[in-house]
């Protein structure tokens, strides 16, 4: 069963509410949220119609604001408890605190700089990333009340930023992962992400040749499955595999959902993963 429940009424598609995916098997967890944006709703002009999330895309900054506040607001969360980075496409960790909350709400010079995975055990705060095809990775420690949210595109994926965060929880919070709750999250699936030899080498270097991982489709060219291999390098880091959820959605197949970078060219705006824990 699909864990990021689409529950967006087909109403919503031309108005300005929010189409969010909350990740329904973790709605078991008392204050906690987490889930996934769509494109749907918003005030954001074509191409980058209507829910972008991202600063960075050249979208007007006021439509992308508002967007952000319509989230918060929808999720019933103050928006100065949404804290966000500039992603990199690697593995750095950073650890956010009381201090940290709300750093790159408003704009990206405040954001957290040069980093693709968040931390936290600090209540009330909304860690948000910003993706459009790459992978979004929850994680959330019960024992500890600590929560994980990383940015795999194939670039983190090789440089293993799910295990770099595992043990950076583990460092900070003192996380078993084998006691970690972990998602995987609506992003371009093997079906439609071809990648050529000079990705393909990298990634020979952290799975073996399986075609869950990645199957040859052209001369030089294979397709590759971001997710299982995620999967994959989060179970060679402890998480139990029944503790893992993983997302159905492609990214590209679906674009009257969300928005694929691949699929329309770069020119597109940003879904959000959101994850928090109130008191």
């Amino acid at each position: 069963m699909e864990p990021f429940a689409n529950t967006i009424e087909s109403t919503n598609a031309g108005r300005r509410v929010p189409g969010l995916l909350p990740l329904a098997p973790w709605s078991r967890f008392e204050g906690l949220t987490a889930g996934f944006s769509t494109r749907l709703g918003g005030r954001s002009l074509p191409p980058r119609d209507g829910l972008n999330t991202a600063l960075h895309v050249g979208d007007d900054e006021h439509a992308v604001i508002a967007n952000r506040l319509a989230i918060a607001e929808a999720l019933g969360w103050p928006f100065e408890a949404w804290t966000c980075a500039e992603q990199v496409h690697g593995s750095s960790v950073v650890r956010i605190t009381s201090a940290e909350r709300g750093l790159g709400r408003l704009s990206r010079d405040s954001a957290i700089q040069d980093a693709d995975a968040l931390i936290t055990d600090e209540p009330d705060v909304l860690l948000a990333m910003y993706f459009a095809d790459c992978v979004p990775i929850y994680f959330y420690d019960p024992e500890h009340g600590a929560l994980g949210l990383a940015h795999a595109g194939w670039k983190g994926t090789v440089a293993d930023v799910a295990a770099a965060t595992i043990r950076a929880m583990t460092d900070a919070f003192g996380t078993k992962p084998s006691e970690l709750y972990a998602a995987i999250g609506p992003s371009i699936g093997a079906c439609c992400y071809e990648v050529d030899d000079i990705v393909m080498n990298r990634v020979r270097g952290i799975v073996h040749d399986d075609e869950r991982f990645h199957v040859p489709s052209s001369e030089g060219k294979s397709r590759l499955n971001l997710k299982e291999i995620n999967k994959h390098l989060m179970i060679k880091a402890g998480i139990l595999p029944s503790r893992i959820e993983m997302s159905g959605w492609c990214t590209s197949c679906s674009t009257d959902l969300f928005f694929s970078h691949r699929k329309e060219r770069g020119q597109t705006g940003r879904m959000m993963s959101w994850l928090g824990k109130k008191k």
